[in-house]
């Protein structure tokens, strides 16, 4: 279930993954069949291009700003801003900077 990290532990999500140069970086923290957590990390336009999600995700930035867009609403966020991409609503991710987010999926 738990990947990536130990419990009864102080974390700093924001620092669980880095930076890479034309990457988007991704580490999975838990996942199993009510829900998935990942980090990820986008280097300056880099992006997740359209899809779907089997459940409602939610996205915390954590650094950064970046660009989501669900069906034809796009939004720019910020440090410490969250926003959920409903179940089976097309949407995407874009890195207007380097930003790092935190994605939690409840299917």
């Amino acid at each position: 279930m738990y990947k990536n990290i130990n419990k009864k532990e102080v974390l700093r999500l924001k620092d669980l993954v880095e930076y890479q140069k034309g990457q988007v970086v991704s580490k999975t923290l838990v996942q199993n069949e009510f829900m998935s957590v990942t980090i990820f990390s986008f280097d300056k336009d880099e992006e997740i291009s359209t899809h779907k999600a089997g459940g409602d995700a939610m996205v915390t930035l954590l650094d950064g700003e970046g660009k989501i867009t669900i069906a034809e609403d796009t939004y720019c966020l910020k440090e410490g801003e969250t926003i959920v991409m409903p179940k089976d609503i097309p949407h995407s991710v874009f890195g207007k900077e380097q930003f790092k987010m935190l994605l939690i999926v409840s299917f």
